[in-house]
């Protein structure tokens, strides 16, 4: 414990769908950490979501520089990934002002809004309507 006390971190909150990542980013070798399991382990080996998660480190060229600690909860594993995503591109850009240009040329600061319609009464889903007979 006494090695993460003098270390410094950075911190970054994603979002996406009902996910909710908080990001601990730590100088290292490029090891990333969900939930206290290695990434791949939590990620059911998912080469998609794991590419998302280091998307950002990978568009500035820092992914083997730095260990990410991420707290994931909410939603599945893609809101999950894509939350992480977010959470690391914010806490690279307290790293350095200058990361914020090239992340959000590649648009990984951007919060998709979209999250599951709510359910109207009268109809069985958001828009599904019960089969109508005319006679």
């Amino acid at each position: 414990m006494s090695n993460t006390e003098n270390t410094v971190f950075y911190w970054g909150t994603g979002r996406r769908k009902t996910a909710v990542a908080r990001i601990r980013i730590v100088p290292g070798n490029g090891k990333v950490t969900i939930n206290g399991r290695s990434a791949t382990d939590y990620l059911n080996h998912n080469l998609a979501f794991m590419a998302a998660v280091t998307a950002a480190l990978e568009t500035l060229g820092l992914e083997k520089e730095y260990d990410l600690l991420v707290n994931s909860k909410g939603g599945g594993l893609s809101g999950q990934a894509d939350a992480i995503k977010q959470g690391v591109a914010r806490a690279l850009c307290k790293l350095s002002p200058d990361n914020r240009k090239p992340l959000k040329a590649e648009g990984h600061l951007s919060r998709d809004p979209r999250a599951k319609e709510r359910r109207k009464y009268g109809l069985k889903k958001a828009r599904k309507a019960p089969q109508f007979s005319k006679r």
